[in-house]
């Protein structure tokens, strides 16, 4: 409600900080509530219920935000959050039942700060590395050594403290980790497409605000049939199957979005887009299960803090990344296309040519360039669907990690979890 009601840059800047630090559990929180609310049984289907919150809401935001910025303003795109805030709360009071808790645990303010500092530091190396010319700029040197130095220290505390900051027994987990490098994949794979393809379809191809929306909707109803389909059988399918599937999918949907032109047809972006959806629906609802499955309930908070927080970086780096290299790309392919323009190419004295590109009045080149920017920023854009389709394959590889399928309970003999076999 203050981000709506913010009268300057400084004043949003602040309440998204504070939105960003109050909003931050709700995610781990949430999960963590209901794999304790349900047997280990249910967790697929639990998973595909709370997925659909997680993974869709970032969906539908830009169909919905679009909406809201057409026919109303900006601000009703915090406004909106209020009522279902207030819902949410409402439920949270007359529903749920407070956890007890582990009170004597200390907090480990040295674990917390070091950690927080790196995420913070690699964030910015990110974010600002292209505009810096990477490590030519002595701000990405600081911020990559600072990085490094905390994560360091992380680790060393991690390893030494009596109570560190998260419990160690979270890392001896092997399908915990390996779905840890998945999300991060994840992550990349959800958001930096959809970072990428309101600035393609508004800046590039031409479309108003509420037909962007319009079109980026089936990539949510992708996910959403997804979720509801895999959490009926994830406990009954290989998930090195439905893993590796999904992630065939998306970069099949990635590859055909690397054929865009500035002549793409709706058509197409609707059928990439659900096909992308579907693709990341069938990662996500296995790879979360099987996630927590094999881990001791007193971690699954902890667990689950951690499994939301590697797929935001991984989603702050992707967009980082693709937007980088967006901006490299257009510098590079408009000096590369340019150089090739000269009066002496026939093809300029074609009747081909448009009328109004010329080499000899300043509104001529005004056009003729604007024509190459186009042409420089759609090749940019197809790069960047090329390389996160080539991070969704190089992830591929590591399905086998996952084992055969969901741990399972065998609570009639020895009433404790029972992992998937190694010979699986």
């Amino acid at each position: 409600m203050m981000c709506g009601a913010s009268n300057s840059l400084y004043e949003i800047v602040l309440f998204r900080f504070l939105q960003g630090a109050f909003g931050a559990s709700f995610a781990p929180l949430s999960q963590s509530l209901m794999m304790d609310s349900y047997p280990r049984e249910k967790f697929g289907q639990v998973m595909a219920l709370t997925g659909i919150g997680i993974m869709i809401g970032p969906v539908i935001g830009p169909t919905l935000g679009g909406f809201l910025t057409e026919y109303s303003s900006w601000r009703w795109v915090f406004y909106v959050n209020l009522p279902i805030g207030i819902i949410s709360f409402l439920g949270i009071v007359f529903f749920s039942q407070e956890k007890r808790m582990e009170r004597g645990r200390p907090f480990d303010l040295i674990g917390f700060a070091t950690l927080a500092i790196a995420v913070a530091a690699i964030q910015m190396m990110f974010d600002r590395g292209t505009s810096k010319d990477w490590f030519e700029s002595v701000e990405i040197i600081a911020e990559a050594t600072i990085a490094a130095l905390c994560l360091y220290l992380f680790v060393v505390q991690l390893l030494t403290a009596k109570r560190p900051f998260l419990e160690i027994g979270i890392f001896k987990d092997r399908y915990y980790v390996t779905s840890l490098v998945f999300i991060f994949f994840v992550g990349v794979l959800m958001l930096a497409t959809m970072a990428l393809l309101p600035l393609f379809l508004q800046g590039l191809i031409g479309y108003p605000v509420i037909k962007t929306g319009i079109i980026l909707a089936p990539r949510g109803v992708g996910m959403l049939l997804s979720m509801l389909v895999v959490g009926r059988i994830v406990g009954k399918v290989d998930v090195r199957y439905l893993v590796g599937g999904g992630l065939l999918l998306t970069s099949f949907a990635l590859w055909q979005m690397t054929h865009f032109t500035m002549d793409v047809t709706v058509g197409d972006i609707l059928s990439t887009g659900f096909m992308q959806g579907f693709g990341i629906g069938i990662v996500f609802v296995p790879l979360s299960t099987v996630a927590y499955t094999t881990l001791e309930p007193h971690l699954r908070t902890e667990a689950a803090a951690l499994f939301h927080l590697v797929r935001n970086v991984g989603s702050s780096i992707g967009v980082s990344i693709v937007m980088g290299l967006l901006g490299w790309s257009v510098q590079q392919n408009h000096a590369s296309l340019a150089e090739n323009i000269s009066v002496l190419d026939p093809i300029y004295h074609s009747k081909a040519m448009p009328f109004l590109w010329s080499l000899d009045t300043p509104l001529g080149l005004l056009a003729l360039d604007g024509a190459v920017n186009q042409q420089a920023l759609m090749i940019g854009y197809t790069n960047d669907f090329k390389l996160i389709m080539w991070m969704s394959l190089v992830s591929l590889p590591f399905v086998i990690f996952l084992g055969s399928g969901i741990a399972r309970t065998d609570e009639a003999t020895t009433g404790k979890l029972t992992s998937p076999s190694p010979a699986n």
